[in-house]
């Protein structure tokens, strides 16, 4: 994400905890392998920032718009790390040396459970014919998603060679079958701009059956865009003026800020959470009533007016997840000061760990003020379809949800891939039996691995079991607490091919914090972990009591 620099006020006082506690009861299975707290010399942190997140633009181009100029200031400085790895991504054939990229939250463990939705070895019969279509009025014409498979269907048939565009052919699967690539007029018309009727009554059934809702949702209140990204900016835009303000507990996935800022010039107020562990009930980076009401009164005091909080359920990168006691805790805080809440649960089905008792917050049996309570969903993360770009809003504010809707001529999806997301999610007998549980196991498997490299290496971390990242402790690698530090040792990661995402882009006020996602294959994974460790092992450690330095903003890379 882009560099935002903060107004601070306001300090919290806290107490210093233990320098290494192993397995402690109080934590509640969040998997930290040793909590860190700051000693009592040390300056305590911030409790909130209001962003600003152009004060670092200077100037812009002759050839745009004063708001063109910051879209595009955007897109500069915040791709950095991903540039250098779209230009020498490894691949185990053709660039073995290329960059391992362990800084995108993307799922790569499951392609093949989709793919074998279906027979490799069955015949194509899901590709329409040109007889089959011209019943629709489209002689001769396949639908544009069967072009690609009737193109090679010959070679997928005879176990012929490699497709021309890369080592390895395209399988066959759950999303070329043949209930997948119907074709009906009405999916090649507009539709209704919330999304057609059959995915909003599916949607609904799926979210109320993995949500556990109280009594069913409704498709009235469903609206359906082409990903959470979308989502963010449309809310944004149609519950706040121009200059208003989200809060948002930090770190959290730094992307939002351009979500919210860039269409809707809406800006986020960090409510900052530390790592330090100051009781057995208490856990790293653990977010209170008292720090949002905190964060609210120094904003108010700002002139900066909240209009929202933004809750992310299963937490990136903390991977935290919020008991329903602290849900309602946060939903009754905002009911109290008319606040809207957006509840992203990206990573809804992506808890691996069956002791962390993931709750929605459509799962409560009574919202504290259901007309400003806002969830989105996605398959981005769930069913690793990040490229497929389907997102969902469930609001019973039925003013909101038009509004939104309004904004899906410009972020809707086609009638064929509605088509297909319907069917993908009411087919629950695979979900459940067949893609969910091998699911869970490999990212459990993934898990394991890494986080026993990380202990190998004596290396501290926060992980609760969801999600696909790992919060990794790397601050007594940096000779100085400063962002500056943090970003070149970044750098040294990534002059190394490993790709890694740093504190900073996700807002996090400790310098030396990184994400590290292990969702992928065993040899990527391995691979990255030596790479790691060969930056690491020769990398001077400095002591862990050192007090921090001045602080340094850099420009963070983040997805």
């Amino acid at each position: 994400m882009s560099t935002l620099l903060q107004k601070e006020a306001r300090m919290t006082t806290t107490c210093p905890g233990s320098d290494s506690i192993q397995g402690l009861p109080g934590n509640k299975g969040d998997g930290l392998e040793r909590e860190c707290s700051r000693k009592p010399d040390q300056k305590p942190l911030k409790s909130y920032g209001v962003g600003d997140p152009t004060a670092m633009f200077s100037s812009g181009s002759p050839y745009l718009s004063s708001r063109g100029s910051v879209i595009k200031w955007f897109w500069d400085s915040a791709e950095e790390g991903y540039r250098t790895y779209h230009m020498d991504e490894y691949d185990e054939d053709e660039n073995p040396s290329g960059i391992i990229n362990l800084g995108t939250s993307e799922n790569k463990l499951c392609f093949d459970l989709l793919s074998r939705r279906v027979s490799p070895s069955a015949p194509l019969s899901g590709i329409p014919s040109s007889e089959g279509l011209s019943s629709l009025g489209f002689p001769g014409i396949l639908p544009p998603e069967s072009w690609l498979l009737a193109s090679v269907a010959p070679a997928l048939e005879s176990g012929g060679p490699a497709l021309p565009w890369g080592p390895r052919s395209l399988p066959l699967g759950r999303l070329s079958q043949s209930d997948m690539l119907q074709v009906e007029p009405s999916l090649l018309q507009y539709p209704d701009w919330r999304g057609h009727l059959f995915l909003r009554e599916e949607v609904a059934r799926f979210l109320s059956f993995y949500c556990r809702s109280p009594a069913p949702l409704k498709p009235e209140n469903v609206v359906v865009l082409n990903g959470c990204a979308s989502l963010f900016s449309a809310l944004a835009t149609v519950l706040c003026e121009a200059g208003e303000a989200f809060l948002i507990p930090a770190p959290y996935y730094g992307a939002i800020t351009q979500h919210v800022y860039l269409y809707g010039n809406v800006r986020l107020v960090s409510v900052y959470l530390d790592s330090e562990v100051t009781g057995l009930e208490t856990r790293p980076f653990q977010l209170t009533v008292e720090k949002l009401e905190m964060a609210l009164q120094g904003a108010n005091s700002e002139g900066v007016k909240v209009k929202g909080l933004i809750l992310i359920n299963p937490q990136n990168p903390l991977g935290d997840v919020y008991s329903p006691a602290e849900l309602q805790g946060y939903l009754e805080f905002a009911r109290r000061h008319e606040l809207h809440v957006m509840v992203d649960e990206v990573y809804m089905l992506s808890v691996f760990e069956e002791s962390v008792g993931y709750r929605s917050v459509l799962s409560l049996e009574r919202l504290p003020d259901p007309q400003r309570t806002h969830v989105m969903w996605a398959t981005s993360k769930d069913f690793g379809m990040s490229g497929l770009r389907f997102g969902t809003l469930y609001t019973e504010n039925r003013d909101v949800a038009t509004a939104v809707a309004s904004l899906c001529r410009y972020h809707g999806l086609s009638g064929l891939t509605q088509y297909q997301m319907a069917q993908l999610l009411r087919d629950r007998d695979w979900i459940n039996q067949v893609y969910l549980p091998e699911n869970h196991a490999r990212l459990r498997t993934a898990h394991t691995y890494v986080s026993e490299d990380l202990r190998a290496l004596g290396i501290p971390f926060v992980s609760r079991g969801a999600g696909f990242f790992i919060w990794v402790d790397l601050r007594k690698y940096l000779p100085e607490a400063t962002f500056e530090e943090e970003v070149l040792l970044w750098r040294r990661f990534l002059e190394n091919k490993v790709l890694l995402s740093f504190g900073k882009a996700f807002e996090c006020k400790e310098p030396g914090w990184f994400r590290l996602v292990f969702s992928d294959k065993t040899h990527r994974l391995r691979l990255g972990m030596q790479r790691v460790r060969q930056v690491l092992e020769g990398q001077p450690q400095v002591a862990e009591d050192a007090p921090p330095r001045q602080i340094q903003e850099p420009r963070g890379p983040h997805r």
